[in-house]
């Protein structure tokens, strides 16, 4: 199963770039830089639960109450499981807003340089060098077990479902 290869905007309608993946595949692994400035890739995170959640940007109301909604989720999951944000802010601009939001147990990654994380998943809306809204949960073999393409930017995701798909996992 594949997500849908394109979401709206305010109701006007983008395209995806990048490649499809699916549940049941492996999660591809990538690169992105973290807010210290260096390199993180989804490997580094073996061995846990992940939950993937890229956003547009962090500066919109929309990504901020989602990112602040996940780190209250990771509250509540433990340990082994890990939650990422990923966007195309700076790191700079995403080190700025956990400081101010508070935000302090969901790590923030950004694809700023290379977008490898939405080419190699298809999230990068090529027109406006943002990520699509989306989950993955990805299993701690690294396989690919949910994903959520919200089709709506401007919409949040449904939390309740990410959840749950995360503890069927754990």
């Amino acid at each position: 199963m594949s997500v849908n290869r394109s979401v709206t905007m305010r109701g006007n309608p983008l395209n995806l770039g990048g490649e499809t993946v699916a549940v049941g595949s492996k999660a591809p692994d990538f690169t992105a830089i973290g807010l210290d400035l260096q390199p993180k890739k989804l490997s580094d995170f073996a061995g846990k639960t992940v939950i993937l959640s890229a956003v547009p940007s962090l500066d919109t109301g929309v990504c901020d109450m989602e990112t602040r909604r996940f780190n209250e989720i990771a509250g509540q999951l433990g340990e082994d499981v890990e939650i990422l944000t990923i966007s195309v802010d700076l790191p700079f601009a995403q080190k700025r807003w956990c400081g101010a939001a508070g935000v302090d147990k969901v790590t923030l990654l950004s694809d700023h340089r290379t977008v490898d994380f939405g080419n190699k998943y298809g999230m990068i809306i090529p027109e406006l060098r943002m990520l699509a809204r989306s989950i993955f949960v990805i299993d701690k073999n690294g396989v690919i077990q949910y994903n959520q393409l919200v089709p709506e930017i401007a919409q949040e995701p449904d939390y309740d479902d990410v959840i749950a798909a995360t503890k069927k996992v754990m």
